[in-house]
């Protein structure tokens, strides 16, 4: 029995030292990148989430590219990814998008936004509809027509609701802003016929979506799953009510989509229900943080709070009219507040990244990058790269001033880049300019108290940016 016993423990080292040996060394045909993939299984992962405490770059790529230059392979949740702060390579692979790499996503955000199942098996023509009917419904004409004066007001009505108040969260009352306003658009949200609002479960969902994991009672996680499935629900009732009854007129994006669902196969109710939640989370929540920085880097540097306050209320004054509505034109005159707006943007690196995932071996700079491995290009450390930002973890929106530099313009991309930038970027401009216009020309505000600054790897200001807000 001693020596069978002895057998089978040296069978089961032996087989477990082949196990990590092939884990570290995966099949490959040609040279991979350098990097290292960590423990088994899990990978490379807490590492990622250690945080940095600053606005500065995560210590899980700043070391990394300092230890293998600016490509280099990982493993993240089991899973073998690429990561590249290389510009070069980035414009390879956004370029070479639905021929050699396809969009992806890790396993949760897959689940939580249904990029899986039968949409999932025709990914360009879906993405190309949903970017088609998203500008229809949020492009550039219907934004100078349409939304520009909506977005006025629903600015106006959020801050005068925080006057008299002794401090209001600008995170969490911006996220409920954004998200009813967009709502209102996508499927004429009415907040007063829910129970539960869906703001409040997109900014609870929003808290807890970098958590581990670990579906359990009490964990970070469980509660964003829950608040998830209560979104879709409130969501879901209403694309079944609309679906039921198709002869009641509306003007708005569920109405469009609905005219196709019977010619466009992926459009089923399902689907539809998870295209609306996505909808609503990335432009609520780069709406959302992006407001909380700017606010919090203007209150902290009064010579931009100044020159912005100067190019708002010059352009009160040349209008005939000093309480009217904001017009297109005036709008895009306000060059200093784009640099506001581009600078927290740059910052404040919403997304961590772009992922996508290579469709067959790829080859690129002497390395081989293996059929169905994720690539994550990390846009944050092109904001961040001191060769193309000088002082980058500083606040500096006059930097934009000037910019006339290729490797600025190549190394900002908060939305994507080229014909692959997100349909709804000139909407979130817009939005951000809309409500810096009538916070400065009618209010001031002071700091009450501001969380401490943590990425990990998605910048988190932890209890949020609290202000106290006055009529001018």
């Amino acid at each position: 029995m001693w020596i069978i016993g002895t057998c089978v423990s040296a069978l089961i080292i032996a087989w477990l030292t082949h196990w990590i040996y092939r884990w570290r060394n995966p099949k490959c045909n040609g040279v991979l990148p350098p990097g290292s993939f960590g423990l088994p299984l899990i990978g490379e992962t807490l590492q990622l989430m250690v945080p940095s405490y600053s606005l500065d770059l995560l210590p899980f790529l700043k070391k990394r590219i300092q230890w293998y230059g600016k490509t280099f392979r990982t493993s993240v949740a089991g899973r073998a990814i690429v990561v590249s702060a290389d510009p070069e390579f980035c414009h390879f692979v956004l370029q070479q998008d639905g021929k050699l790499f396809d969009s992806w996503a890790l396993d949760t955000f897959a689940k939580l936004f249904a990029q899986e199942g039968e949409a999932s098996t025709n990914i360009p023509n879906v993405h190309k509809y949903i970017r088609s009917m998203v500008l229809k419904h949020f492009g550039m004409e219907v934004l100078r027509e349409k939304l520009l004066l909506l977005m006025e007001e629903a600015s106006r009505v959020t801050i005068k609701s925080w006057l008299g108040q002794e401090s209001v969260d600008v995170r969490y009352t911006t996220t409920i802003m954004a998200i009813e306003f967009g709502a209102k658009q996508l499927f004429s949200y009415d907040p007063t016929q829910s129970s539960e609002k869906l703001g409040d479960l997109y900014f609870a969902f929003v808290q807890g979506l970098m958590s581990i994991p670990l579906n359990i009672p009490g964990t970070a996680h469980y509660k964003c799953m829950k608040n998830h499935k209560k979104a879709l629900s409130i969501i879901r009732e209403i694309v079944k009510a609309r679906v039921s009854s198709p002869e009641t007129p509306y003007n708005d994006y569920l109405s469009r989509i609905m005219t196709d669902m019977s010619t466009e196969k992926f459009l089923t109710e399902d689907s539809v229900v998870q295209l609306i939640f996505g909808l609503l989370f990335v432009s609520s929540d780069s709406i959302s943080t992006t407001l909380t920085l700017a606010l919090m880097f203007l209150e902290e540097n009064p010579k931009a709070l100044q020159e912005i306050t100067e190019e708002h209320e010059n352009i009160m004054k040349n209008r005939e009219v000093s309480d009217s509505s904001i017009t297109w034109e005036e709008y895009k005159s306000m060059p200093f507040t784009l640099h506001v707006i581009h600078e927290s943007l740059r910052l404040g690196n919403v997304s961590p990244g772009l992922l996508r995932r290579t469709k067959s071996d790829v080859e690129w700079n002497g390395y081989t990058i293996p059929a169905r491995w994720g690539v994550l290009i990390a846009t944050s450390a092109f904001h961040l790269d001191p060769e193309t930002y000088k002082d980058p973890a500083t606040f500096d929106p006059w930097r934009w001033k000037d910019c006339e530099s290729d490797a600025m313009r190549k190394n900002f991309m908060p939305f994507g880049w080229g014909m692959k930038q997100c349909a709804g970027a000139e909407y979130a401009r817009v939005f951000l300019a809309t409500f810096l216009h009538v916070l400065v020309t009618k209010y001031r505000y002071i700091k009450v108290k501001r969380g401490e600054i943590r990425r990990n790897p998605i910048l988190n200001l932890g209890e949020g940016l609290h202000i106290k807000v006055m009529e001018k």
